[in-house]
């Protein structure tokens, strides 16, 4: 199991959960992806695309305009 980053700073939506699918599909089941952007919309658009892309969000949070999501990608 490894941990990777993916900065999506200064992308609007779709853009965040593009790059994150995209980075997703590079890594294996067990895999955790820390995504930064500063889409507030993020909070909820990720999230969503994880339960319908049977991952699994194991933090979310958000500080000084960025949005910090962690993803533990499943066996989609």
């Amino acid at each position: 199991m490894s941990h990777y980053t993916l900065d999506a700073k200064r992308m609007m939506c779709p853009m965040p959960v593009i790059r994150t699918q995209d980075k997703v599909a590079e890594l294996q089941v067990g895999d955790t992806l820390e995504v930064t952007c500063t889409d507030p919309g993020a909070l909820n658009d990720i999230p969503a695309w994880c339960r319908i892309n049977g991952h699994e969000v194991v933090s979310s949070s958000e500080n000084n305009g960025e949005v910090i999501i962690t993803v533990k990608v499943g066996d989609a």
